[in-house]
């Protein structure tokens, strides 16, 4: 190829306006120049052309201006800025789109939750009191988010929790015998259920088909959510409408239990500042392992979510259930002179029932209707009114299985029952109202705070009333009922009864009216400095009124009223050495009045009797509670895992005792008046016990990989009764609880629910559950010698997608159908709430 040269030459200059006019550097236009000249030359070769030659002259290249090396500040302002950009733009792609184990449509996801590790909840509902993610809030926190809850098969609230470390169940003393009743690091909450962050007054037994994700915050929190929770408290959160997307969704669940359940979901998005949401709930089903028991459920709800500006956003929600069948109230302990036990671990048939299918029932119903409303009135201030009504009726009639008996010289099959009726009728009405201001500033310091203050106001309202006309049409036999219903001789290895006719049974017309108003104000403040070092710290003030009546057994209609202030506070420290760490400490504090238990008819059990025998009727002041924990939490495996650790001590004082005396003299120690005339014993009620819980509490959720998935945690616990009035044993029934165990603790309690995605279109998973033995005992302390054993259960499921549609999923509960108990009865001779025995269910669901 022979040499060419160009004729001219070709150079912009800047100099000359070149550059200015054309808006190309001299650097660029050399650039595609050559590649022009590549490929003529590439041309010339292929084709065996001449071209003209084309003399390129290089750019002079400038002095680069001299810079600064950037100070230590500024490279860890840099280093932050790009981990900010880096995590807001994973987050931008994670979110409109569904992942492996995502559970789903986009539109369908848990909003709290990591959209690439359903497993792990990243929020909680309450972000103006919790504005911080859950790794920089210092508390210990278990989230069981929408996927959670689904993987379970979790369709109550009660199977949800049980199958959670840290949380044990008992039986609803204090005359309710029926309804959810948790106690969470070893105190009672059956009053510290909250749905979405408004208190659930009155036990009641809860469906989950309305419910989004299920929030344990553990530890005292009255700054935060008023009296009570002392050993925490439940938030159910429920499903809102969405203006993401519109999205169609179904369940169809067939159970070996005679389970046939529907549930349905839509969504649908009317326009970008309205949508509506609905959903409906059908089952039908049996208990797996018990005879005649039925659980039946009925349910609505639709919500719906409004933002005519920017600026405001409306959202509304009504919820409707009904849960009706044949109540379970378990089975009889065997209680020999030495140790014993429920009696199915001794020979009797686990699946043996010892009520009457002619008489008992219950129906359970729900009624929530809740309006909230936030403003942003600048980008930095918004105020939120949150109103809600709400109606839960509790009726049932269901028969305990009490005191066995043996016969002089009979064998042990020979044993009897008392089969007790157990009888409620309670309507309880709420008016609560929410009033919220959360302001954002950033102060001197650097601190940038989240200030939260608010006013609530709670009007609780609630009758309780009972049956009567419980006794059967048929007296003669060998047996007969007493005219309370009560009936005597009842087989303990075949119960002969069961199918008795019953005449129809009516309402005594004799309720106990309970009436609680409380106004409460709190200010909360959260100061975030660098992400580094987080202080918030919370007081509160609930002015507390509670107003009873009751008749008494002669019909006479006594009162009882009582009020009390009760200021509570929080305080917290978090430090974060790494963005994906923190260590904390907390101390708070927290109440519990009297009668704060709103279902209870008895001082003994945290409600309030007007009419105890002789006029005992004492008030006492709040049991006060105080708590301290240090943790540490970590996000591992690209953030997408949180594993926490916390050591906590929880301490209360002033705690209510519930004592036997037989005699004058005791009950005078006591305070407590013997009626004239009186023999035997009379329940004393005393106040200034004491006691301490100590523990370990672990947990972990999310992703280890993108496709195994865990959640779990291991707790471990430590009571004993600190200080007790319980005199001498020759004064009364039990000797001092002082340095014994309390009732209804787990000591040990572990869960972990894993699952692993196969292939596309197969996912395998399974749980496993153990707690330790749970002692008896009379209100506080393990003082009776009874005990249900500790167990373990193992569940698995697996789950296939068809396609992007269509899901089915096949769970198999209780695996090795492991004969275990839940909850057993306060009393020397307690019944024992059986768990279901094993079985299976395919679920199969739509998606669209």
């Amino acid at each position: 190829m022979s040499n060419v040269k160009a004729p001219r030459s070709l150079r912009f200059d800047a100099a000359n306006g070149s550059a200015d006019d054309t808006g190309y550097s001299a650097t660029k236009v050399s650039a595609v120049a050559g590649l022009i000249a590549v490929a003529s030359f590439s041309g010339a070769e292929a084709q065996q052309t001449n071209l003209p030659p084309v003399n390129i002259d290089a750019p002079v290249a400038r002095p680069k201006p001299v810079t600064s090396k950037p100070t230590s500040d500024q490279v860890r302002a840099r280093n932050a800025l790009r981990r900010a950009a880096r995590h807001n733009n994973q987050q931008a792609q994670q979110a409109p789109v569904p992942f492996p184990n995502a559970g789903g449509l986009a539109a369908d996801r848990d909003p709290y939750a990591d959209p690439a590790a359903p497993y792990k909840g990243d929020r909680l509902q309450a972000s103006g009191k919790y504005p911080e993610p859950i790794l920089n809030t210092p508390k210990s926190v278990t989230v069981l988010t929408k996927d959670v809850l689904e993987d379970k098969n979790a369709t109550s609230l009660k199977s949800a929790i049980l199958s959670t470390a840290g949380v044990t169940l008992g039986t609803g003393e204090g005359g309710n015998a029926f309804g959810d009743r948790f106690f969470i690091r070893g105190f009672d909450a059956r009053n510290d259920i909250f749905i979405d962050g408004v208190r659930d007054a009155g036990v009641s037994v809860r469906e989950n088909f309305f419910t989004e994700q299920v929030e344990i915050l553990r530890g005292p929190g009255s700054s935060f959510a008023g009296r009570g929770t002392t050993g925490g408290a439940i938030n159910i959160v429920t499903k809102q409408a969405t203006t993401e997307k519109s999205f169609y969704n179904m369940d169809t669940t067939f159970g070996t239990d005679r389970t046939k359940r529907v549930t349905l979901d839509v969504n649908q998005v009317i326009s970008p500042t309205l949508a509506i949401r609905a959903g409906g709930l059908f089952q039908d089903a049996g208990v797996a392992g018990r005879s005649y028991v039925t659980d039946n459920r009925d349910g609505g709800f639709v919500a719906a979510t409004w933002k005519p500006v920017d600026a405001v956003k409306i959202t509304g929600n009504y919820i409707h259930t009904e849960l009706t069948g044949i109540p379970d109230f378990g089975v009889p302990y065997y209680r020999p002179s030495t140790a014993g036990g429920p009696f199915p671990d001794f020979g009797v048939n686990r699946n043996n029932f010892y009520g009457f299918v002619n008489r008992d029932f219950f129906r359970t119903g729900q009624d929530i209707g809740t309006i909230n409303a936030e403003v942003q009135i600048t980008p930095d201030l918004m105020i939120s009114n949150k109103i809600r009504e709400s109606r839960s009726t509790q009726k049932y009639i269901g028969t305990l299985p009490e005191s066995p008996t043996l016969a002089a010289g009979a064998p042990f099959t020979a044993y009897t029952l008392s089969a007790n009726p157990q009888s409620r009728f309670q309507v309880t009405d709420v008016c609560a109202n929410q009033t919220e201001a959360t302001y954002k500033s950033v102060d001197g310091l650097g601190f940038k705070h989240t200030t939260t203050a608010g006013v609530e106001y709670d009007n609780e309202r609630s009758s309780i009333d009972s049956f009567t006309g419980l006794s059967s049409e048929i007296t003669t036999g060998t047996s007969s009922f007493t005219g309370s219903g009560s009936l005597s001789g009842v087989s303990v290895f075949n119960p002969q009864y069961t199918n008795q006719p019953f005449g129809i049974p009516s309402l005594l017309g004799r309720p106990t009216k309970i009436g609680i108003d409380t106004v409460s104000g709190y200010v909360m403040d959260s100061a975030n400095y660098n992400d580094f070092v987080i202080l918030n710290g919370g007081v509160r003030y609930d002015d507390y009124k509670i107003n009873t009546s009751a008749f008494a057994t002669n019909g006479t209609l006594g009162q009882q009223s009582a009020e009390f202030g009760m200021p509570n506070f929080n305080l917290g420290l978090t430090l974060k050495p790494l963005p994906n760490g923190s260590v904390y400490a907390a101390y708070a504090t927290s109440s519990n009045p009297v009668g704060a238990e709103f279902d209870g008819t008895s001082t003994a059990y945290g409600g309030i009797n007007p009419n105890l025998p002789g006029g005992n009727t004492q008030i006492f002041g709040p049991e006060k509670n105080k708590a301290i924990e240090v943790g540490t939490k970590w996000e591992l495996f690209d953030r997408h895992l949180l594993v926490t650790a916390a050591l906590f001590q929880t301490e209360k004082e002033n705690a209510r005792e519930a004592q036997n005396v037989n005699n004058a003299t005791a009950a005078s120690a006591l305070g407590c008046t013997y009626p004239a005339g009186t023999t035997g014993n009379i329940s004393c009620i005393t106040a200034g016990a004491a006691y301490r819980i100590r523990g370990i509490d672990l947990g972990v959720g999310g992703k280890i990989t993108d496709k195994w998935s865990v959640f779990g945690g291991l707790v471990l616990m430590q009571s004993v009764v600190t200080k007790s009035l319980a005199p001498p044993a020759n004064t009364i029934l039990y000797s001092s609880n002082v340095g014994l165990p309390l009732a209804n603790v787990a000591p040990q309690s572990f869960s972990m629910l894993t699952k692993y995605q196969l292939t596309d279109m197969w996912e395998l998973g399974g749980q496993a559950v153990y707690r330790s033995k749970v002692y008896g005992g009379t209100l506080l302390a393990a003082n009776q010698g009874t005990s249900i054993p500790s167990y373990w259960r193992f569940d698995a499921f697996a789950e296939a997608k068809i396609d992007k549609n269509w899901t089915m999923k096949l769970f198999v509960n209780n695996i090795f159908d492991k004969r275990y108990y839940d909850a057993l009865y306060q009393s020397a001779a307690p019944f024992v709430l059986e768990a279901p025995g094993r079985a299976a269910y395919l679920v199969v669901s739509a998606r669209y």
